[in-house]
């Protein structure tokens, strides 16, 4: 089992730790419940180390790029990042990522921690056709720290100069120091909150920790674990890799066209995608129970008619809403919000209405 710089740090907190993707995480401190309404009233510290870190260097990176990722990298600056895809070429998705723009030839890219060595192993195999380029694996010298909620940004201030904050909007990231190390500081994140993603070296991973949580104590900071920062994205609608996406589904079916740049040059799985476009068959929806059920991964939806419509991708109960909530890959033609839709559970019927996403908006 891998373990985190921050791990000890963890361990001491009495964090309940898991198994995940080969990595000891926290998976809750003072309770899912709690942390999630902390990141959504005040500030919530994450420890997402576990996360992927590639860099991709080379005079021709930006091409390769272009050409592994259905987003348009190309309309990217220095200091600008980017949400996007990486496909198969029948359009199944290898991964959702963000890649950062340092320079021309210079760009770190993030992945997920379920998909990070299928993820390397996909962009080394095409690396070769692009001389000069190369893929380099940062993971285990990085921390990727998660600062979250609407007061990171009072937090953040506390901890580097003003400008700093003044620099950063949604999907800017800066270079700055911390105690002598060079750090990457980016207006990103996967909470729906204002706050930053920070990635540091190992070596001073906790001390920036510690420093958090320190001057971030007056406005209420708290450590958060794996389980609210899933509630907390699927209170956004935001897609985890296995659950809305996966190698089966591709982006014109799941709610990604806005990240799969078709008038763009070729990139892998774009014939696919466009033959997807021409007549798409189903797609992401948002549903809230209205009966006493919670939805899981997995049970079956049908609608009014008895007709089978589509399956469940994550659910919860809401923290915010007090309501169950879920996901489905349905049908198009019951993806209006308003539809009612009727999950299977244990061969009971339970109601629900299809509504739109994100169920909690900012």
């Amino acid at each position: 089992m891998k373990k985190t710089a921050l791990y000890s740090w963890h361990e001491e907190r009495g964090a309940k730790m898991i198994d995940f993707c080969g990595y000891l995480m926290p998976v809750q401190y003072s309770g899912i419940i709690a942390e999630h309404k902390c990141v959504r009233t005040a500030a919530g510290l994450f420890d997402v180390s576990h996360m992927g870190n590639f860099y991709v260097k080379g005079a021709r990176s930006l091409e390769f790029l272009q050409f592994m990722t259905t987003n348009d990298a190309a309309s990217l600056k220095n200091g600008q990042a980017q949400y996007t895809l990486m496909l198969y070429p029948d359009g199944g998705i290898v991964d959702d990522l963000i890649i950062y723009r340092i320079d021309h030839e210079t760009w770190f890219l993030v992945v997920n921690a379920s998909n990070m060595e299928k993820d390397f192993n996909w962009l080394r195999k095409h690396v070769e056709a692009f001389e000069g380029v190369s893929v380099e694996d940062h993971t285990e010298r990085l921390s990727l720290i998660a600062l979250q909620g609407p007061k990171s940004m009072h937090i953040l201030q506390r901890v580097f100069s003003s400008s700093v904050c003044e620099q950063l909007s949604s999907f800017q990231f800066l270079r700055t120091d911390f105690q002598d190390v060079e750090l990457m500081v980016a207006c990103t994140g996967y909470t729906g909150e204002k706050g930053v993603e920070i990635s540091i070296p190992n070596e001073r991973a906790e001390d920036l920790w510690k420093v958090f949580m320190q001057e971030g104590s007056e406005f209420g900071v708290q450590p958060v674990g794996l389980g609210a920062r899933d509630t907390l994205r699927l209170e956004m609608g935001y897609p985890l890799y296995g659950h809305e996406i996966n190698r089966e589904t591709n982006p014109i079916e799941t709610r990604l066209k806005w990240v799969t740049k078709l008038d763009k040059g070729d990139f892998i799985g774009k014939e696919a995608c466009t033959e997807a476009d021409r007549q798409p068959e189903r797609t992401i929806v948002g549903f809230v129970m209205e009966e006493r059920a919670i939805p899981r991964q997995g049970y079956m939806l049908y609608d009014s008619d008895e007709n089978e419509i589509g399956k469940v991708c994550s659910g919860t109960m809401s923290p915010t809403l007090q309501k169950p909530i879920g996901t489905a890959n349905v049908l198009r033609q019951s993806m209006e919000p308003g539809s009612a839709v009727f999950m299977d559970v244990r061969n009971k019927r339970y109601r629900g209405k299809v509504v739109k996403l994100p169920f909690v908006r900012q």
